[in-house]
């Protein structure tokens, strides 16, 4: 019997030029957060590069667990871990709560350590929640994510930094342009091998259009070590403090959360759908790898919902694509002027290929949600409310400002709270009580439907 497409081994050139597209996506989304942290510590210009490769490096050994795994730990799905923006606000509000100031990444790492052990030991019983996402649970949750990301694809394509005179400039919005419609033309008008990389080829063309517009530096390439390791507690040993621990151990929820929709999302895309034994070990990677990253001086990892794109647009499925992308990850944080190549590519750039590859993600959702049996008022007042529910962060994001810091870890990731709010809706909409009773086909929920005594309503005239 031939390999599911999950387990099939691509030739060597395809491997790696695939895997390196994978990096290219999520790059900025692993570099981003130690960059915040270590700006917010005020750590020198080396450490905060020491820092950056440090959680490139534990990036891939994530990858790594995720996608080849060992034992009962990795989903063996083609996912891309890396650091979760999640826990962006908790550490730099732990910064600001320590007042010395050396200490603040002990203590985060401390905290990391924890709450990853603790996800660890709880992975068995938190996959069983798989049972509350049917097609209209995980079609709303995979379109959130699509939905969910493209605002970062078009931050990107405004510029690296909102506070520059450039940023939002034409120069800018016309270089993602130009990327945009690179990938179009190519996904349109080649076949084959060219297809399938064509993001990549995309960002490496809007790359060099963007260097005589001076959108390119290659100073971090100059500037960069040849050889590196992120030698393990460099910042000092752990400390452990409750606070911190409790804040980090709501981040390590809302990351599972979101990687649970993210493994089920996947699992659609490639046809492998994910089951509680494929979510428990997913998870069981996503919290062992958040445990052992700070010993190599990294964050807390999770899922990247970006890169679903990339493979529901590619169409490779092969996990050991992405595995591949995560040797390059590990390469990167060994060696730092591998890593500075990736950071050439200009944000505007990646902003272009961005709305692609986040937009095939809603697209995902949308297809999931053809299967939800829409022509059920319950169904669609699920998929309404959660909508609306997920996209408040993205749409007012001041929308819980009087909420409590904690709070607002979670009520600030829209895929966790219309998450939350698809699986409650469903269970009483379709199964508490007499949710059951919307078994045939009814009207739209705007339209007059039955009585509740279940008479039903009068014929329309003719």
């Amino acid at each position: 019997m031939a390999d599911h497409p999950v387990d099939e081994k691509l030739p060597a050139l395809k491997m790696a030029t695939t895997g390196l597209q994978h990096v290219a996506a999520m790059y900025a989304g692993v570099v981003a957060p130690p960059l915040i942290v270590g700006a917010a510590i005020g750590l020198t210009a080396t450490d905060l590069t020491f820092l950056t490769g440090a959680c490139l490096f534990t990036a891939g050994l994530a990858t790594f667990l995720q996608t080849l795994g060992i034992w009962k730990i990795g989903a063996r799905l083609p996912f891309v871990n890396g650091v979760t923006f999640a826990g962006v606000a908790p550490m730099t509000a732990i910064v600001a709560s320590t007042e010395d100031k050396s200490d603040a990444l002990p203590v985060i790492f401390g905290a990391v350590i924890v709450a990853g052990l603790l996800g660890f030991l709880a992975a068995p019983v938190f996959c069983k929640a798989v049972r509350f996402f049917p097609p209209v649970v995980t079609g709303t949750v995979i379109t959130l994510i699509g939905i969910s990301l493209l605002p970062v694809a078009f931050g990107w394509a405004q510029g690296p930094n909102p506070q520059a005179s450039d940023y939002g400039s034409a120069t800018n919005l016309g270089l993602a342009a130009v990327t945009l419609l690179i990938v179009l033309l190519l996904r349109r008008f080649t076949t084959g091998f060219v297809k399938q990389i064509a993001v990549l080829l995309g960002l490496v063309i809007g790359t060099l259009i963007a260097i005589p517009f001076g959108a390119t530096d290659f100073g971090p390439v100059a500037d960069a070590a040849v050889i590196g390791f992120p030698t393990p507690f460099h910042f000092g040993a752990p400390q452990f403090q409750l606070a911190a621990i409790i804040s980090m151990c709501v981040v390590m929820v809302v990351s599972m959360t979101e990687s649970t929709a993210d493994m089920l999302a996947l699992g659609e895309i490639v046809d492998r759908p994910a089951d509680e034994r494929t979510i428990a070990a997913g998870l069981r990677a996503d919290t062992l790898g958040s445990a052992i990253s700070p010993l190599f001086n990294g964050f807390m990892c999770s899922a990247f919902a970006q890169n679903i794109g990339l493979v529901a647009m590619t169409k490779i499925r092969s996990r050991y694509v992405v595995a591949a992308g995560g040797g390059f990850l590990v390469l990167m944080g060994l060696c730092p002027m591998a890593a500075s190549l990736i950071a050439v590519v200009p944000r505007p750039v990646l902003g272009g290929a961005g709305v692609v590859l986040f937009g095939s993600v809603a697209a995902s959702g949308i297809q999931t949600l053809v299967r939800a049996a829409l022509d059920k008022d319950n169904n669609v007042l699920i998929v309404a409310v959660s909508l609306a529910v997920g996209i408040i962060p993205i749409t007012a994001p001041q929308f819980y400002h009087a909420f409590p810091e904690t709070a607002r870890i979670v009520l600030d990731s829209g895929i966790s709270t219309g998450c939350v709010a698809a699986v409650l809706l469903n269970l009483v909409f379709n199964h508490l009580g007499r949710g059951g009773r919307d078994a045939h086909d009814v009207t739209h929920p705007m339209e007059a439907g039955e009585e509740l005594t279940g008479a039903p309503k009068a014929p329309a005239a003719s």
